[in-house]
């Protein structure tokens, strides 16, 4: 029973760096983190932007004030979950297995996406009129749906507890606060949606090399991912611009 004994001390300790002092500013002061956050919060923009529409439209049939407390509790839903799973993750995530499987996941997830963005399919979200509490319910499962996705990829890129906490908080807020901005850059620059499955293919090699012990500098992907989607703007703008001269 050590085995079951040294999981519960993993788990508990991984928990306890939620509550460490030196965890949270060794966080906050590290370059390197905000660096990885950042690439967490622009990947959560890109990938959730249109899922907080649909969140809105889930609650639309609500009067305005159960509507924020639908997304409200949707929020601290969010948060509850990426507590958990990160809590979790962190311990699993030092299995080769588990990494290779994650990464794995997401390679699955980049291709259907870049075969979604490519197909044109569009899903349809109706609203059905469900009671408040139903709506919360709904809206709780969906905001968990669309963090599991963001979640893996996070490990993908760091294994600190406040890194990928902060960058899932942030991410959120984002998500809800900003989605109009992230919609207006992918209808500008419509690469960008394939773009950002891309990064989620580059950060699935990346996970896939650390299984087996090759771990990429920071530096070197952060560059990568700052030179991908510096070169979707730059090819975005590009086209468009060849479009428009060829109308004229």
């Amino acid at each position: 029973m050590d085995w079951f004994s040294d999981f519960f001390r993993s788990i508990g300790e991984n928990y306890g760096h939620f509550f460490s002092w030196s965890d949270i500013a060794g966080t906050l002061s590290d370059p390197v983190s905000w660096g990885i956050i950042g690439s967490l919060i622009l990947l959560e923009g890109l990938l959730s932007a249109d899922n907080a529409l649909v969140l809105a439209v889930m609650v639309k049939h609500l009067p305005k004030e159960q509507q924020r407390k639908a997304l409200f509790y949707g929020i601290i839903g969010a948060y509850v979950f990426r507590f958990l799973a990160i809590g979790l993750g962190t311990y699993l995530v030092k299995f080769t297995l588990v990494k290779v499987l994650g990464a794995l996941y997401l390679f699955y997830i980049a291709y259907k996406g870049l075969y979604k963005g490519s197909s044109g399919e569009e899903g349809e979200i109706k609203n059905k009129g469900a009671s408040f509490w139903k709506t919360v319910l709904l809206v709780e499962l969906m905001d968990i749906a669309f963090s599991i996705d963001s979640v893996v990829a996070a490990f993908g890129l760091s294994s600190e507890v406040w890194v990928l906490f902060l960058g899932g908080i942030l991410g959120v807020l984002m998500m809800r606060g900003v989605a109009q901005v992230f919609l207006k850059l992918i209808a500008r620059y419509p690469e960008l949606e394939q773009t950002a499955f891309l990064l989620i293919a580059l950060i699935a090699g990346k996970m896939l090399a650390g299984a087996f012990g090759y771990e990429l500098p920071h530096v070197i992907f952060f560059g990568i991912l700052i030179a991908v989607f510096a070169g979707t703007i730059l090819y975005s703008a590009s086209k468009r611009k060849k479009e428009e001269n060829r109308k004229a």
